[in-house]
C-alpha cells in the first residue's frame, strides 16, 4: 500500500498528481486526511481523503508521500500519524517521498544527513545535513525529494519508475504527455 498524506493547506498539484499517476500505473494508493477526512488545500480546493488518520492501518507501506504547500507542510510535520508512518516506513525499508517544502520534515528528523536532496527554493536550510542538489527531482536510496509544483509530473513519474519500473514510467509519460 502507498499512503499520501493530506493536511490543511497542502499544495493540490503536488498531492493529486502522484495519486493520479500511481493509480494509472495500477498501484494501490490511498490518501490519508490529517485532522479530517475532508481537507482543504492551499488554494481552497477541498479533497475528500480515502482514509482518516484514525483509519490508517499499521501495515507496512510500500511508500509514503508527503506533499508540500503551506501551512500543509507544517501540519504534516506536527502530525503524530505522519510520524508513525515515517517510523514504519523507515523500519520496513519503504520509500519516503516528499516534494516542495515537505522535504524539510525529513531534514528536521535527520533523515537527509549525507543524502542528496532538493526542495522548494528558499527552504534549503530545513534540509539538515543534506547534500543539496539543483535537480528538480532527486532519488537517494529510499528517499525521493522534489522541488515544487512545477516538478509534480516528473516527481510522480519517478515514483512510478521506482515502484513499477522505468518502462512503465516511460509508457505512462507518453500516454499523458503525448
Amino acid at each position: 500500500m502507498i499512503y499520501l498524506f493530506l493536511a490543511e493547506g497542502f499544495e493540490e498539484i503536488e498531492a493529486l498528481t502522484p495519486v493520479d499517476m500511481l493509480r494509472r500505473a495500477g498501484k494501490d494508493i490511498r490518501t490519508v486526511g490529517i485532522g479530517s477526512k475532508t481537507v482543504v488545500g492551499a488554494h481552497g480546493i477541498a479533497v475528500t481523503a480515502d482514509l482518516s488518520e484514525e483509519e490508517l492501518s499499521d501495515e507496512k507501506p510500500e511508500m509514503i508521500i508527503l506533499p508540500g504547500g503551506m501551512p500543509g507542510t507544517l501540519n504534516l510535520d506536527a502530525s503524530r500519524a505522519v510520524q508513525r508512518a515515517i517510523d514504519t516506513a523507515l523500519s520496513s525499508g519503504a520509500y519516503i517521498a516528499a516534494i516542495c517544502a515537505a522535504p524539510t520534515i525529513l531534514g528536521k528528523r535527520g533523515l537527509l544527513v549525507g543524502k542528496k536532496a532538493t526542495c522548494y527554493p528558499g527552504m534549503e536550510d530545513g534540509l539538515t545535513g543534506a547534500i543539496l542538489s539543483e535537480k528538480t527531482v532527486v532519488r537517494d536510496g529510499r528517499i525521493i525529494t522534489a522541488a515544487g509544483m512545477g516538478a509534480a509530473l516528473a516527481f510522480s513519474l519517478e515514483l512510478v519508475s521506482v515502484l513499477c519500473g522505468e518502462d512503465k514510467a516511460r509508457a505512462l509519460k507518453t500516454a499523458v504527455v503525448g
